[in-house]
């Protein structure tokens, strides 16, 4: 029987070892790599010295490369394998970011155990694996936010100033003012730090 290959990205290392250890007891799984983040996945991938990978299962929030920015370049280098997120995070933002850079399977960490290998299997097969609850959820609430808009309330939620924005994405002040007030006004916030944080909840940025 041929196994699938799994590599595996998460931060939390306990999560990490039991993930492990779930996946292999499995007679046509084998979790071939395990990695802290996104970073360190994306680098053993492109290895020369690498086993075959054929799902990659990550979460979202880790150091050095996030899951989605992870399952993107992934997906705009062509690599063959298929990417799963596995998160606590329930949001549609966050689901759509996902679908838009190839992602294949969208799982909550509390998830039992069964319905994680059976995501794996479909994957595999060619087939999608998206938890129910947030399919609903991702088709109610749509990302009100322009990309440019996004782009500067990142910066401002990082703590960057309106002329520090500016300089970073190459726009006159007046222009970010604009992004960051029409973002501000679109998420009902009340300043830039309020919009970003409702951005950030929701998965938009």
């Amino acid at each position: 029987m041929k196994k699938i290959n799994i590599l595996l990205a998460e931060d939390q290392t306990m999560l990490l070892n039991a993930l492990a250890t779930i996946l292999d007891l499995e007679d046509n799984l084998h979790v071939v790599q395990s990695c802290a983040n996104g970073k360190q996945a994306f680098d053993y991938i492109q290895s020369d010295e690498s086993e075959r990978v054929d799902i990659v299962l990550t979460d979202i929030e880790m150091p050095d490369m996030t899951g989605l920015k992870l399952a993107q370049k992934l997906f705009e280098s062509k690599t063959p394998c298929k990417t799963i997120i596995l998160t606590t995070f329930a949001r549609s933002g966050y689901l759509r970011r996902a679908m838009d850079s190839g992602v294949k399977g969208y799982l909550l960490k509390d998830s039992p155990s069964q319905d994680l290998i059976d995501a794996i299997q479909k994957v595999h097969q060619g087939g999608t694996a998206i938890a129910p609850e947030l399919m609903v959820e991702s088709w109610m609430e749509k990302d009100p936010l322009s990309d440019k808009e996004r782009h500067a309330l990142r910066l401002a939620k990082d703590g960057l100033s309106t002329e520090d924005i500016a300089k970073k994405l190459f726009l006159s002040t007046g222009t970010v003012r604009n992004y960051l007030s029409s973002a501000s006004s679109k998420l009902n916030a009340k300043n830039r730090i309020e919009a970003a944080r409702i951005a950030h909840q929701n998965g938009w940025l």
